[in-house]
């Protein structure tokens, strides 16, 4: 096999929740669909594409959530990818209410929680979701209420591993009395490194750390003398794909979900796994915030 066929598998391996291994470079499920994440997308075909394609290139982790469309793309992906291929995981969220487009409100009811994982399952054509994500810890229900619900879908086979997405340590830890956190997903990237506390807790701890909007580089995207634009140009990449580069190579338990509604987007993105920073490169880039 040529590298370039798969070239995800060249991101390296990560066990999640220590028994569920991954491909390191996933995809983001969110743009296969409509504008403001509502509704269907403008090309059912191309989306459909766009997910098969995601397995040839040796992906085997997409992000998605209940809330994306809502319900749009968990059936998207079932349609295009159902039966599953061995070893594909397919890792969804629940804890956010859609009143209308680019419109999230957190929604951490047990009942709620519940409902969701139980239609996730249907929409996926699964029995077990590998990976639980709760979207949002909502202040508004005690946090053993939420946590305690996914706890009850994990005993009852249901869900196998439990994830947590925009939390502090602080919350991360409060969650471990309960259960065991399989992954954290918080926005990082080369341009928003506010949670690297996390990620420095989530190595310690050995949880998968899922960058979301991992493709944003703020101001040295722009910036034609920047660290970004000449490690493009003398690796004859793309500012993207060094972005995800740099975030494969900042952590052992990085997981970079980055989405696209493009085939050639998503070939490209994938592509980054291929790329290899020197430390020259790498120490521009980290120091460059």
């Amino acid at each position: 096999m040529n590298l370039s066929d798969q070239p995800a598998v060249q991101s390296g391996t990560f066990l999640i929740g220590g028994d569920l291994p991954v491909h390191r470079l996933g995809f983001g499920a969110m743009r296969i669909t409509g504008p403001g994440i509502w509704g269907p997308p403008a090309d059912h075909a191309g989306a459909l594409a766009v997910l098969r394609r995601t397995v040839e290139l040796g992906i085997t982790l997409i992000d998605t959530a209940d809330s994306y469309g809502p319900f749009v793309s968990e059936e998207l992906i079932a349609e295009a990818l159902h039966p599953y291929a061995d070893g594909l995981v397919i890792a969804t969220k629940a804890g956010l209410q859609r009143p209308g487009p680019d419109i999230w409100e957190p929604d951490g009811r047990p009942e709620h929680l519940r409902s969701r994982c139980e239609s996730s399952l249907q929409r996926l054509k699964v029995d077990r979701i590998d990976l639980y994500q709760l979207h949002r810890i909502d202040p508004k229900v005690p946090l053993a209420d939420q946590i305690g619900t996914l706890a009850e879908l994990q005993r009852e086979g249901k869900i196998r591993h439990i994830g947590l997405s925009e939390v502090s340590v602080e919350d991360i830890m409060k969650v471990q009395q309960y259960v065991t956190v399989a992954t954290v997903q918080n926005r990082y990237n080369l341009g928003d490194r506010h949670s690297e506390d996390v990620l420095q807790y989530c190595e310690q701890q050995n949880i998968g750390f899922i960058p979301w909007y991992p493709l944003a580089a703020g101001d040295m995207a722009s910036n034609p003398n920047g660290p970004l634009q000449k490690a493009a140009h003398h690796y004859d990449a793309t500012p993207g794909q060094v972005a995800l580069a740099w975030l494969l190579q900042k952590s052992p338990v990085m997981l970079p979900i980055p989405g696209t509604s493009s085939v050639a987007h998503l070939e490209s993105n994938t592509h980054a796994a291929l790329l290899h920073l020197d430390d020259e490169t790498m120490h521009a880039l980290s120091q460059s915030v």
